[in-house]
């Protein structure tokens, strides 16, 4: 097991980095945070490309190491701060479930997004991710076991998944949908999503 002293966030306020500070606020773990302005190009400049070649927020440095992408610092946080029981451990039934929701997001359901979103024309075949009302389907049978993907355990992946379904509400990117608002009304309704929302500011 880890200490936080010198975990550090680079956060860009409204992008997909608020699902890091998210996790981070649940883990309850000290850290630093450092605000990058996205919309302003500094992510562009090369003092941030030293952190990430790709100029894409959230990065975290934690014992030394440079992390970036949302799912694999969900993943690695979550092992370091295995107290804060945001993942089911080695060997739990349950860790297989938060594996596969845990890369969803990032391998399915975004791509989906964006295909959605820009009317973008793709042979089903010839990707790794399904057709969007496939993917809302999938989420929706999940959530029938419980409150969260998990059932009735809240994880790592929670914020993943209801991170990338909160935005998609928030820009009228998705339909009314009684069983995945209330997910994101739940989810939203932790205290560690309102200290997030105050990193924003």
């Amino acid at each position: 097991m880890s200490d936080a002293k010198d975990l550090i966030v680079w956060h860009g306020p409204n992008t997909r980095s608020t699902g890091t500070v998210w996790l981070v606020e649940e883990l309850g773990v000290p850290y630093e945070l450092r605000k990058v302005d996205v919309f302003g190009g500094e992510t562009r400049e090369a003092e941030f490309l030293k952190i990430n070649p790709a100029g894409k927020v959230p990065a975290i440095r934690h014992k030394g190491k440079t992390l970036t992408e949302m799912a694999a610092i969900s993943l690695y946080l979550c092992d370091e701060f295995p107290d804060a029981g945001l993942a089911p451990a080695i060997g739990d039934p349950l860790r297989a479930d938060y594996l596969y929701w845990s890369v969803f997001r990032p391998g399915v359901l975004e791509p989906a997004i964006v295909t959605k979103a820009q009317n973008l024309e793709v042979d089903p075949r010839t990707v790794g991710w399904g057709e969007w009302e496939t993917v809302i389907t999938l989420i929706e049978t999940a959530l029938e076991d419980g409150p969260y993907l998990l059932g009735e355990r809240f994880s790592a992946a929670d914020i993943l998944i209801g991170g990338a379904l909160g935005w998609l509400k928030h820009f009228k990117l998705m339909p009314d949908n009684p069983r995945i608002d209330d997910y994101i009304t739940r989810l939203h309704a932790r205290p560690a999503y309102a200290r997030m929302q105050a990193s924003n500011q």
